[in-house]
């Protein structure tokens, strides 16, 4: 069977950092520390809502989270303003080596697929902006399961939609806990590692494999066969 890949969405195809850049309007200098804080949150409360099994979809998240950073950093943005900083995650940048590293795996054979916390719509959107929706065979979202990762239910639900078992699958992720996910669900795992100050959650689950780009994923995931 041929190998099949889930790539991570945010964080791991596409820069978050990139809606500092919007942010800068707002805030100037603090543009890199809210950003960083709104992203924190928004992960927490995606956590704090699969636990709670009170699910409400990525994007109110996203939401919930601007509105807690603003109120953290004493920040009176409009509703307006809110909006279009919104709007400025559908159209994030691929990180540099996402295209390159996305056509060696096409190349190679490999089975490709967007599997994400944000809702399918909303991915379908990213990737289309970003220029890398062509590479993958379908998107995955967590949306249908009403609940986010890491509960195991989500893994086995895009192994089921991608028609693939967890000895051929491998997730690709720059964010640990979907990583250690992954792996607790019976997946293999390749930690991408794009930061050498980057660390892993030291649970005593290891990567399956542990990468710096995408751009030579295909050569390692064959030489880990």
């Amino acid at each position: 069977m041929a190998i099949t890949l889930a790539f991570d969405v945010y964080g791991t195809l596409i820069d978050t950092y990139g809606v500092v850049v919007a942010l800068e309007k707002h805030l100037g200098s603090k543009a890199t520390g809210f950003s960083s804080t709104w992203r924190e949150k928004q992960l927490e409360y995606s956590f704090r809502r699969g636990l709670m099994q009170n699910y409400q979809n990525f994007a109110q998240c996203t939401r919930d989270a601007l509105d807690y950073t603003c109120s953290y950093y004493k920040v009176p943005l409009c509703q307006v303003d809110k909006e279009e900083l919104l709007d400025a995650y559908k159209v994030l940048p691929a990180f540099n080596d996402v295209k390159e590293g996305l056509a060696r795996a096409q190349k190679a054979g490999f089975r490709m697929f967007a599997f994400s916390n944000g809702s399918a719509e909303a991915v379908e959107t990213l990737l289309r902006n970003a220029g890398i929706r062509e590479y993958f065979m379908g998107v995955v979202s967590v949306d249908e399961m009403k609940s986010f990762k890491p509960n195991p239910a989500v893994y086995s639900h895009f192994l089921r939609r991608a028609d693939a078992v967890g000895a051929d699958a491998w997730l690709i992720s720059s964010n640990p806990f979907d990583v250690i996910g992954a792996i607790s669900a019976g997946m293999r795992a390749a930690w991408l590692k794009r930061s050498p100050d980057a660390l892993f959650d030291p649970w005593g689950i290891e990567p399956t494999l542990t990468v710096d780009s995408l751009v030579n994923l295909d050569e390692l995931i064959f030489k880990g066969e």
